[in-house]
């Protein structure tokens, strides 16, 4: 036998917390996994979503390309979201680029502003951006419009995520 005896009051201190720390866990798991489950979930990253442009239409003047994308989802909430992109031909280049401006994410228009029709112009501030997105200086926008990664996919354009501009 052992010299020390557990005492009642230990015995039952000791399956006291070990009740409440088995229930605390019970209580508490679910929300770990509820708060972590979107981070460790696979995403489909890389996708192309396809448009209504065909390639072949395109010219020199950019148009306002407007697409869905299908069944996003954000968490445990599914919706289709509609994106837009300005999309021309420089040469034999395609050149798609967002219309969201880096000043307070505004959307752009092309000619927008009757005194600048070659320029993407930015209602919100009077912000300006050149034809392949650069930020023209003096006016409020603190970076050039982002590209969208693309393809051609049976004559019709596909849109991707975006990129940070390399055309300037």
């Amino acid at each position: 036998m052992s010299k020390s005896r557990v005492s009642r009051r230990q015995f039952l201190s000791y399956t006291l917390m070990g009740t409440g720390g088995f229930m605390a866990s019970a209580m508490l798991m679910p929300m770990v996994r509820f708060a972590i489950d979107p981070v460790l979930q696979q995403t489909s990253g890389g996708d192309f979503i396809p448009t209504k442009q065909k390639a072949a239409d395109l010219t020199e003047i950019p148009v306002r390309v407007d697409y869905t994308v299908k069944d996003r989802k954000d968490g445990w909430y599914k919706s289709d979201v509609s994106n837009t992109a300005w999309v021309y031909k420089d040469g034999e280049t395609i050149i798609a680029l967002s219309p969201v401006c880096k000043h307070l994410g505004c959307t752009v228009n092309w000619a927008g502003d009757e005194s600048h029709p070659s320029q993407f112009f930015c209602p919100c501030h009077q912000g300006r951006y050149e034809k392949n997105g650069d930020n023209v200086p003096g006016t409020p926008p603190i970076g050039p419009l982002d590209e969208y990664e693309h393809q051609i996919v049976d004559g019709f354009v596909y849109l991707g995520g975006t990129k940070p501009n390399t055309l300037v």
